[in-house]
């Protein structure tokens, strides 16, 4: 869904975006499960873009209590910050789904931010780099790093570069070794970004629209 006069995108745009975000996070989930070795899932129920207020008040309705997100900026033809957040309550049972389940409590915590860095960095990644390859563009994207705080502290970063004004606001289901994560992944971007990425969506959807299938080049671009 898109919100006015924030979200420039029409139905076709947003169409071919959700398209793209569920490429991405399905690379994503084939990085992951190479590392770990084992089957992970990956969902995308619902994909937003959204007016910045409007993800806080989003985010701190689903989720009221403390959260722990990985940020990354990102830069090329858009720029903005991305980010994978999960509820704080729930970080210690990503790291066992993606660690040893054997591993002792205080082993676990031990390991918490550099699993959870590492886990954000492969799913980010995948995810930005499927989408600015089937774009034809590249972006530079940080290192990660761990940020905890409540929705508002999570849209409300320090700049620079600028906190954004737009927010693709997705929500997805985690699932491996058993256990069921529920999470998100936002990217906030400025307005001139925003305007960037519906030219760049309009230009993808010129050249598969002979196909018919959205999907097509997606599979020839990422084998």
């Amino acid at each position: 869904m898109t919100e006015s006069p924030h979200a420039a995108l029409d139905e076709l745009e947003l169409d071919a975006l959700t398209e793209l975000v569920n490429l991405g996070v399905g690379h994503a989930a084939s990085n992951l499960r190479d590392m770990i070795g084992q089957q992970v899932f990956l969902s995308v129920p619902s994909v937003a873009l959204i007016a910045r207020q409007r993800a806080i008040d989003l985010l701190q309705t689903r989720e009221p209590r403390k959260l722990v997100a990985v940020h990354q900026m990102f830069e090329g033809d858009i720029n903005g910050r991305a980010l994978l957040i999960f509820p704080e309550t729930r970080s210690l049972e990503l790291v066992r789904a993606v660690t040893s389940s054997d591993l002792p409590l205080e082993d676990i915590i031990e390991l918490e931010q550099e699993a959870l860095a590492e886990i954000g960095n492969i799913i980010l990644n995948g995810c930005l780099s499927t989408i600015a390859n089937l774009l034809l563009r590249t972006l530079r994207i940080s290192l990660p790093e761990i940020i905890r705080g409540y929705s508002h502290d999570m849209f409300n970063l320090e700049t620079p570069p600028e906190g954004g004004d737009v927010v693709l606001f997705v929500y997805i289901n985690f699932v491996v070794r058993g256990r069921d994560v529920q999470g998100y992944i936002a990217l906030l971007m400025d307005l001139p970004s925003v305007t960037a990425l519906k030219q760049l969506l309009d230009d993808f959807i010129q050249r598969t629209a002979g196909d018919g299938n959205l999907a097509n080049e997606a599979r020839n671009r990422t084998g």
